[in-house]
């Protein structure tokens, strides 16, 4: 992996654990010669990020809206930053510019970031690895909501192991470099045959 998305948030979180989860992120990604691709900001674990990997000597590019730039979060030190027109781009280009994705704890942009990646991944939009940094049980819940998932019938169980998830940034980039995905899309099984639908 040359480059891998990472999303987190505008916030640092109550405990200084999620900052430390954020910082040896970054030292590990900026070690390994691994770019950081996110989302462009200076605040909170985005601006983290992006500072202690740029100190490690990492590089790092920031995907940012206009209307952010406008709003003056834009981080002004980054190896590189794209501006683009919305959300949905910012998204996209992220996606297109990485080889991989983390997520680490945070709130509903966070959330719906990762959602959208597994999303494409069920549908074979594309076959890059996601992990799921786990500080703290953070995402304990999260994980077992989509072990009920399964359970009752609404994931599919080879979908739901897309996510590399572990409480430390080596051991899940470690299991994202295992992983290889499914040949089964969320329409079709493996052999390529159509699901039977309703």
């Amino acid at each position: 992996m040359k480059s891998i998305c990472v999303f987190c948030g505008s916030s640092l979180g109550r405990t200084p654990e999620y900052a430390e989860a954020v910082r040896h992120l970054a030292r590990t990604l900026a070690g390994e010669g691994i770019d950081i691709v996110y989302g462009g900001a200076r605040v909170g674990a985005m601006g983290l990020l992006a500072d202690t990997a740029l100190e490690a000597g990492g590089r790092v590019v920031g995907v940012i809206p206009g209307l952010l730039v406008d709003a003056e979060i834009a981080h002004g030190g980054l190896s590189e930053l794209r501006v683009v027109g919305s959300m949905h781009e910012r998204k996209a280009m992220m996606a297109e510019l990485s080889d991989g994705f983390v997520a680490l704890p945070g709130g509903l942009g966070t959330l719906e970031e990762l959602a959208e990646i597994l999303t494409w991944s069920q549908l074979g939009l594309h076959g890059k690895p996601t992990g799921l940094l786990n500080v703290a049980g953070y995402y304990d819940a999260f994980l077992e909501f989509l072990d009920h998932a399964v359970a009752e019938g609404f994931l599919r169980q080879e979908h739901r192991a897309v996510i590399q998830a572990g409480s430390d940034a080596s051991s899940v980039l470690e299991a994202m470099r295992a992983w290889s995905p499914s040949a089964a899309s969320k329409w079709f099984d493996a052999s390529g045959s159509p699901l039977p639908l309703g």
